[in-house]
């Protein structure tokens, strides 16, 4: 339990101060996306342009999330996770009242520094506060945090801009942000072994990672727009990412005082969870973006609409974390829950692969229900089995790195998903248009039947053109439909391949493991 040495704070008390917090800093990740086109008329902005109130707080964020528990070691946690709270709070005031694009992206950049501790500090003190054997609880109440909330975000995001204004995406953040200094203030109190660190501040290591994460986030969330190895800008940025990724882990493993210890991932079970989670959320993150885009761009969803598709797989999710932390206090092996969540998330991947351009409500949220059912039974024993074997003095910087590979798990999924989408898109129109010729029997059957619906029995030249002009709109839908269901279809094969690893993890000893014995 955290606590001062004169209190005894309620573990469900701190659970609900450090979960409020990160909960709104993950939402605003996806929350400002339906907003873009509205703030884009408001400040007189391009496309391009405003793209980077995404990025900017993307990269910013990224940098800070592995730093974290060096930080929290450096400054003490509970006045780091104070500063982190309230710099969030103010910068997101700063955004909803910025007067120019420029100033909107300064306000994100700090948002994003503000925000980026908040899930691996929230995280290390859940696991701490928390008695081993009730693990998977505590990673219950994180995962309904950092899951649920970018599934909300574009639901909440959508219905405040259409109702208020794009501006209320980023208020709606102030008053949650003041309740959460406050709590923090009075429940949230650092353990014994944080002490203020006053040996040689790892300079370079700072340098080289803020310098290789900042660049390889550009490269992922700008790659698919630029035309990825075609574009000088993002191989020049690439290059700079991987050279000083590459010193900074040559840095890290040669440093006394390294700002993030990679050394971490020596312990096997720490390994596999990582790798599995970056697979699988890679996997995950892809085919949720795709689903609002499939909605949107061919059953003609709106922004609101296709994020209430959303909503039930986060209600099912919402609902079964807390069964799979209830079931592993009860003794059920982590293993075994992992394994099934791993299943199921690939089962409702592979269902996603069959939508097609006629499918109903129902028929695409059922799917999504069984995500969300799979994601609960996944993210809630990986996230406690991960760090079984981690004592409580590295459990700060062990989360800072877990919560690194799951925002670049999903950033590479997503990149990876568009790009797959449009070179799938482009194969299967140059199929498809290879049998629309006048020779064709079927092409000439449904042009005359379509004309007919369309026109009168007097056709002129111009009513043919548009007719020719509807029959390769609807190529370009049933193209785009077959590349859906090629990057669903390539996400459930990545999902699955992950199952071996399962039984790779293991448990820290027969003594403290509790129900992760395998």
């Amino acid at each position: 339990m955290i606590s001062s040495p004169e209190k005894n704070v309620n573990k469900w008390i701190i659970a609900l101060t450090v979960i409020l917090p990160t909960f709104i800093e993950v939402m605003d990740t996806s929350v400002v996306n339906v907003s873009l086109p509205h703030i884009q008329g408001s400040l007189s902005a391009g496309v391009d342009e405003v793209t980077w109130v995404l990025t900017s707080y993307l990269v910013s964020n990224a940098v800070v999330i592995p730093m974290t528990g060096w930080l929290s070691n450096f400054f003490g946690r509970k006045r780091y996770l104070l500063f982190s709270i309230t710099l969030f709070t103010l910068s997101s005031m700063m955004c909803g009242s910025a007067t120019s694009l420029g100033m909107l992206v300064v306000a994100r950049i700090f948002q994003g520094i503000g925000g980026g501790g908040l899930q691996p500090l929230s995280q290390a003190i859940l696991l701490e506060t928390f008695p081993k054997k009730e693990h998977g609880m505590a990673m219950a109440v994180f995962g309904m945090g950092v899951v649920l909330a970018p599934i909300l975000g574009p639901v909440v995001g959508g219905w405040i801009t259409d109702n208020w204004s794009w501006r209320g995406t980023f208020y709606i953040n102030v008053p949650i942000g003041v309740l959460s200094i406050i709590l923090t203030y009075i429940f949230i109190f650092d353990p014994p072994y944080i002490k203020k660190i006053l040996k040689k501040v790892d300079y370079w290591g700072i340098t080289f990672l803020v310098l290789g994460l900042g660049t390889l986030q550009v490269v992922l969330d700008k790659g698919e727009r630029e035309d990825w190895f075609n574009s000088n800008f993002i191989v020049t940025l690439l290059t700079i990412s991987l050279v000083s990724l590459i010193i900074f882990v040559y840095i890290e493993l040669h440093s006394e005082n390294p700002v993030v210890d990679l050394r971490v991932f020596k312990d096997r079970t720490f390994s596999m969870g990582n790798i599995i989670l970056f697979f699988v959320f890679f996997s995950l993150f892809g085919s949720i973006v795709m689903l609002p885009l499939y909605l949107q761009n061919l059953m003609g969803y709106t922004a609101f609409l296709a994020g209430l598709v959303l909503g039930p797989g986060g209600i099912a999710s919402m609902v079964v974390m807390p069964i799979a932390g209830i079931l592993m206090k009860k003794g059920v092996k982590a293993s075994r829950l992992l394994a099934l969540g791993i299943i199921v998330t690939a089962y409702s991947i592979y269902l996603m692969s069959g939508f097609n351009l006629y499918a109903d409500f129902i028929s695409v949220a059922i799917p999504r229900i069984i995500m969300g059912v799979g994601l609960g039974l996944f993210f809630v024993p990986l996230a406690a089995a991960t760090y079984i074997t981690i004592p409580k003095e590295k459990m700060g910087n062990a989360t800072s790195v877990f919560n690194l590979i799951r925002n670049l798990g999903g950033s590479f999924g997503v990149a990876f998903s568009t790009t797959i989408l449009a070179q799938r898109t482009q194969y299967h129109q140059s199929i498809l248009v290879e049998h629309i010729t006048p020779f064709s029997k079927l092409f000439q059957y449904y042009f005359y039947k379509l004309k007919l619906f369309v026109w009168d029995w007097n056709v002129t030249f111009y009513q043919v053109s548009k007719t020719l002009k509807l029959v390769y709109l609807e190529i370009l839908r049933q193209a785009s439909m077959m590349g859906f269901n090629d990057v669903f279809w390539i996400m459930s094969i990545l999902s699955i391949l992950m199952l071996p690893l399962t039984f790779l993890m293991k448990s820290g000893g027969k003594n403290d493991a509790g129900p992760f014995v395998h």
